[in-house]
């Protein structure tokens, strides 16, 4: 027998159209624009940790809006936000499911620790009596593992990912994914929002880059945990055209090492950064995931009303 009926509860259900009416109204006072931009598009990521659904004769189903909203800050728009879709092939499990609600925006003019605060301060709308504590990521993971992620010896990080049960033959920065994900963000207090950055320079992503303070480069970026999840990915955004190209190119070559499909560099964000993009902060949070932490629900399953296997 077919079973029809969705797997979020009517009480998970109404918890997640009170939180997006929360969401609304906490932009909405600060006079941040809502905008709605294409879920297909002709072009997808290139990041090799992002894997994008393709619909062929059209393009790919988005696994972000950031292109086109960085296309809207160079053209004037000023802060905004976004509720929409977003895709990711081969995503699925406890936490993932391929379509997934994500919520996203830009502040230009903010620094990267001006956007840790707005986040924290819609945090604490959504979980009023959580405290919150930052850490570099730098001195939290040696702190965990005993290890420096950035000068330690690559074969030293990558014989300790693997006593830990991390496959063979992984480079340094896979190394240090994976200790970040199973010995240091478990580490972190369930019921504080534990914000981590300056994140390793490799792991800037579409993030600036500045030096630490030995001179090692360390990305401008901020991540957000909080009840075992991650809840917030934010980036002091590049905006340099040339060094956006020389990315798309570095994440191209890293995919074709990997076998997986060459990703057309996005001419239309190029030619948007090489007119006016302006200096901005932004920042990606999973709408379930929000719900997840919220209502305690130990799967995403149960903050989706028809997931992937039921859809």
């Amino acid at each position: 027998m077919t079973d029809w009926q969705p797997t979020a509860s009517l009480e998970a259900i109404k918890a997640r159209a009170g939180l997006l009416s929360t969401v609304r109204a906490f932009f909405a006072a600060r006079n941040v624009l809502e905008v709605d931009t294409p879920q297909l598009a002709r072009y997808g990521v290139s990041d090799p940790h992002i894997q994008c659904i393709p619909v062929p004769g059209y393009g790919y189903l988005q696994s972000s809006p950031e292109y086109h909203m960085k296309r809207l800050l160079a053209a004037g728009s000023g802060p905004i936000y976004q509720i929409c879709k977003a895709y990711r092939d081969g995503e699925a499990g406890g936490r993932h499911n391929p379509e997934f609600t994500m919520l996203e925006w830009y502040r230009p003019g903010f620094a990267l620790d001006d956007l840790v605060q707005e986040c924290l301060a819609l945090f604490a709308e959504l979980f009023p009596r959580a405290q919150s504590r930052t850490y570099r990521f730098r001195d939290l993971f040696r702190h965990v593992t005993g290890l420096d992620p950035l000068t330690t010896d690559d074969a030293d990080l990558i014989a300790n990912a693997e006593s830990h049960g991390a496959p063979k033959d992984l480079n340094k920065s896979a190394a240090v994914d994976y200790l970040m994900a199973t010995r240091v963000e478990p580490a972190l207090p369930a019921e504080q929002l534990s914000v981590v950055t300056n994140f390793p320079g490799w792991a800037a992503a579409l993030a600036q880059t500045c030096d630490d303070k030995d001179g090692t480069t360390v990305a401008c970026r901020f991540e957000i945990y909080y009840r075992g999840l991650e809840l917030a990915n934010g980036y002091q955004e590049l905006t340099d055209a040339t060094e956006q190209q020389q990315r798309f190119e570095k994440d191209n070559a890293l995919r074709r090492e990997q076998g997986m499909n060459i990703m057309e560099e996005d001419a239309y964000l190029l030619a948007a950064m090489a007119s006016s993009l302006p200096e901005c902060s932004g920042v990606a949070i999973g709408v379930e995931r929000l719900l997840m932490a919220g209502q305690r629900l130990n799967n995403i399953d149960q903050a989706i009303m028809f997931p992937f296997n039921r859809a």
